[in-house]
């Protein structure tokens, strides 16, 4: 349904619902697929209604069909976040239909096949920088003028390579760092009127991506697994299960963190 609501309960593999988020309204980017599609699920059967944003239309709506089916609410709403126009729309759409703006989770991302830096095109460059960064940036830009009256929480999706250097992604790294240098940011300018901001610094995750990865190297799996102090790859549940406590009130004196979700890949 487009700007029209599904709500879900969450799939195998996610905790029992606790009524977590209940009736708040949460945004959510990179919704249809990954991490954003989990979230979804798991913030709607946590009792929010979720407003599903991403480029791919079918995939959202049938997402937001799924949960609306299982007996929650949310909505779906095709955009591509490196549009602020489009954004704009999205959030101004939230408020027409739901008359208010409680807490986003801004997931949307993307890293190419990795190259060294003198082998990169300026191209490639641009897109990662647009998606994972300026894609944030427009986010947050609509976003906190929708909470400045009631407060919120924003969640961020960075990664390991936020707070560590990957080999052969310097454009990734970068724009993850950056992503977080933000949030940082935001944390900051924004708590005197009740708005968080955290991010995630999210480790190896099953994904389309990573799926993508290792279809093109099938020795990248062993070496996502060989990263990992426990030996494993998250399932998108476990990153979803994170942004859902960081945009409850149970985390209310979080604010301006980098938060691991990485199976203890940045410990030190």
């Amino acid at each position: 349904m487009l700007l029209e609501g599904v709500a879900a309960t969450a799939d195998d593999g996610a905790a029992a619902a606790s009524g977590l988020l209940r009736g708040k309204v949460i945004m959510i980017t990179g919704a249809s697929s990954g991490i954003g599609a989990a979230a979804a699920r798991l913030f709607a059967a946590e009792g929010a209604a979720v407003v599903l944003v991403a480029r791919r239309r079918a995939r959202l709506v049938d997402i937001a069909d799924d949960i609306r089916a299982r007996g929650g609410r949310a909505w779906a709403v095709p955009c591509d976040v490196v549009a602020g126009a489009e954004v704009e729309r999205a959030v101004r759409l939230t408020l027409d239909h739901c008359g208010r703006l409680d807490g986003v989770f801004n997931n949307a991302g993307w890293t190419p096949a990795g190259t060294r830096v003198h082998e990169t095109d300026d191209a490639v460059f641009d897109e990662v920088v647009n998606v994972n960064l300026r894609g944030i940036w427009n986010c947050l830009k609509h976003q906190i003028p929708a909470m400045l009256e009631s407060g919120g929480s924003i969640v961020n999706t960075a990664s390991t390579a936020g707070v560590i250097a990957t080999s052969a992604i310097a454009p990734y790294v970068a724009a993850k760092h950056a992503v977080i240098g933000l949030t940082k940011s935001v944390a900051k300018e924004y708590a005197d009127r009740g708005i968080r901001a955290n991010a995630l610094v999210v480790g190896a995750t099953r994904t389309e991506l990573l799926d993508a990865a290792v279809a093109l190297d099938p020795r990248a799996e062993a070496a996502f697994v060989g990263r990992s102090p426990q030996r494993r790859i998250a399932d998108p549940w476990e990153v979803a299960e994170a942004a859902a406590w960081l945009c409850s009130e149970r985390s209310s004196f979080v604010t301006g963190a980098a938060v691991p979700v990485d199976g203890g890949r940045t410990a030190v």
